[in-house]
């Protein structure tokens, strides 16, 4: 099965399944001599695992990872990182009825033609339990760019209807909405939207501080599009908004332009990207993610003899995926922005480039 590595020279290799033994990756391109052991990769874990509130999947995982090789001493050593993190709380039973049935708005159908052959439990390769490997090489990635005063962090900014007005980083609450003032709103929505047997889609702001100005490669490797295609590698994304985003259909070349003094940009709808090149302001990545597509409502589907069947999900699923996507994006964009600045180091290793670690 192809399609499981990520990056160029930051590179990340995942495997396992949602209701298989274990889930594990391969980190290799890692830098010598950074401090890592598996505290520092659990943080971001813990913020991924399911089960935390009421408003998300009660699947019970708790998530353990144990670094396998690439450290000693406390410090990475350049050699392949391997991770691993073994399946607790399968219920395999709930998908007995799906074994033959396609899920609308999953990869079943797309899975079985493509290889003729598919793991119905918990969508096997396709579940978003894959992700938490994304978050564990994050992790690292993020540990790497800590030492450079990169620092990327990030947050819901609307879930439906109801969108954060006073954007705050700092902010906590179960729904890891970037604006407290909505958390009221949020928990009587949840309790509407659950008693429809229902779910929701939502929009992620991952944010990029501490970035020098020139990393990216145009043509084919802007960093806007790396960034893109990072973003879209997750389960559920279904766009990518870079800066002022979709918005500027709505505004003149006057407003939109980033005008320059000696103080830097003036303002920054180019989202801190221009023509595919850092241009040492805030990056600025928005993902919108769609509702979950498995929900308790009775539904029309067909199986695999191509017959017209009814369907019902079990299971355990999250009402809105996005509430626990976060530290999934931050870890594609950490990822992704390290796998930048080595390929970068690599061809302009005589530029030098303004960090401010």
């Amino acid at each position: 099965m192809s399609g499981n590595t990520f990056g160029t020279i930051f590179k990340l290799t995942t495997f396992g399944e949602s209701h298989g033994t274990a889930l594990g990756a391969v980190v290799d391109g890692c830098p010598p001599n950074i401090e890592l052991d598996e505290s520092i990769i659990q943080r971001d874990l813990d913020r991924r695992k399911p089960g935390q509130s009421k408003f998300v999947t009660q699947r019970k995982e708790g998530d353990k990872v144990e670094i396998l090789s690439g450290v000693f001493e406390g410090v990475t050593t350049g050699t392949p990182i391997g991770l691993i993190i073994r399946n607790e709380d399968q219920k395999s039973k709930d998908y007995t009825n799906l074994k033959d049935k396609f899920r609308p708005g999953h990869a079943d159908i797309t899975y079985q033609e493509k290889y003729g052959i598919r793991d119905y439990r918990g969508g096997g390769r396709a579940s978003a339990r894959e992700t938490a490997m994304r978050v564990a090489g994050g992790a690292i990635a993020k540990k790497v760019l800590s030492n450079l005063g990169v620092e990327v962090k990030g947050g819901v900014v609307q879930v439906g209807e109801i969108k954060a007005e006073d954007i705050n980083f700092e902010t906590s609450n179960e729904f890891n909405f970037l604006d407290g003032a909505k958390v009221e709103e949020l928990k009587e929505f949840f309790a509407k939207l659950n008693k429809e047997q229902d779910s929701i889609g939502a929009k992620i702001l991952i944010n990029i501080s501490g970035m020098p100005s020139g990393i990216g490669s145009p043509v084919f490797s802007k960093l806007d599009a790396e960034l893109a295609k990072a973003m879209m590698s997750v389960n559920a994304v279904k766009a990518v908004e870079i800066g002022t985003g979709c918005n500027v259909v709505t505004m003149k070349g006057s407003e939109n332009r980033d005008k320059i003094n000696k103080s830097g940009f003036e303002s920054n709808n180019s989202g801190g990207i221009l023509g595919g090149i850092s241009n040492g302001d805030e990056i600025n990545v928005f993902a919108s993610l769609k509702p979950t597509s498995s929900i308790s409502q009775k539904t029309k589907t067909l199986d695999i003899n191509n017959d017209e069947v009814e369907l019902q999900v079990k299971g355990r699923h999250d009402p809105c995926v996005g509430l626990r996507a976060t530290p999934i994006l931050e870890a594609m964009a950490v990822m992704c922005i390290l796998d930048q600045i080595l390929i970068d180091r690599g061809q302009c290793f005589n530029v030098q480039r303004d960090f401010k670690d």
